[in-house]
């Protein structure tokens, strides 16, 4: 069986001597790119399964290589970068990355990024009926939550929210992306109103909604919920 190729796209040598190890230890086959057209090229040629993408690249920047990679490749990206500017996460995120890890970064926390963007790819593949969510049980063709088998009243866009969330879970979503999936692309600015939906479900699902465990924020970008 052949090992999960994850390329590593970064123009600093001292990352790929940590990375490569790291990767093999973990089971992963390690494939290099130090340019962003040597990661085009990689991604044509051996479709690894995963990148992980410094956006500092010496020939064009980390978003450029994104945007390129999105007109015909659906391969996970996970973003590894020293940039700590929430413009630079949003953006990279809004044109197709899947996660944003920032340097310095541990390598079990990598690792779980890169283990989630993954299992994303998968469901992709084959949509699932029905998610799970700690106790929480959504049905996607009855429209309907329940905990514990006793049914969660949602409006019907509060059950379209919380499916969406379910669906990517551990993976942070921008307010853009979020208002864009489920309000259509006229809410994409709408934040504010996002907000509210997000206070409606919180105190619908979780057990203190003021100290949320399932549904996280992550400032100035967007949500996660928890994996």
């Amino acid at each position: 069986m052949s090992r999960i190729s994850v390329l590593v796209v970064d123009d600093e040598p001292a990352i790929h001597r940590f990375m490569a190890p790291a990767l093999a230890a973990n089971g992963y086959e390690a494939l290099r790119a130090d340019t962003g057209g040597e990661a085009l090229a990689l991604v044509a040629q051996r479709a690894p399964d995963i990148l992980v993408l410094d956006l500092g690249l010496p020939d064009m920047d980390g978003k450029e290589v994104i945007r390129r990679l999105r007109g015909w490749s659906s391969v996970p990206i996970v973003v590894l970068s020293a940039r700590d500017r929430e413009a630079e996460k949003v953006e990279a995120l809004d044109l197709g990355a899947d996660d944003f890890v920032n340097k310095p970064f541990g390598v079990g926390e990598l690792m779980a990024r890169l283990r989630t963007a993954l299992r994303h790819r998968i469901q992709a593949q084959g949509e699932v009926a029905v998610l799970h969510l700690g106790d929480l049980t959504i049905d996607l063709p009855r429209h309907r939550a329940t905990r514990d088998g006793a049914e969660i009243r949602l409006t019907p866009k509060e059950f379209d929210l919380l499916a969406f969330l379910v669906r990517h879970a551990g993976k942070v979503l921008t307010h853009r992306q979020i208002l864009r999936a489920v309000w259509g692309p006229a809410h994409e600015s709408d934040t504010q109103y996002l907000r509210v939906y997000i206070g409606q479900l919180r105190g619908k699902i979780e057990a203190q909604p003021a100290n949320p465990a399932l549904i996280l924020t992550e400032p100035g970008v967007g949500y996660r919920v928890a994996d």
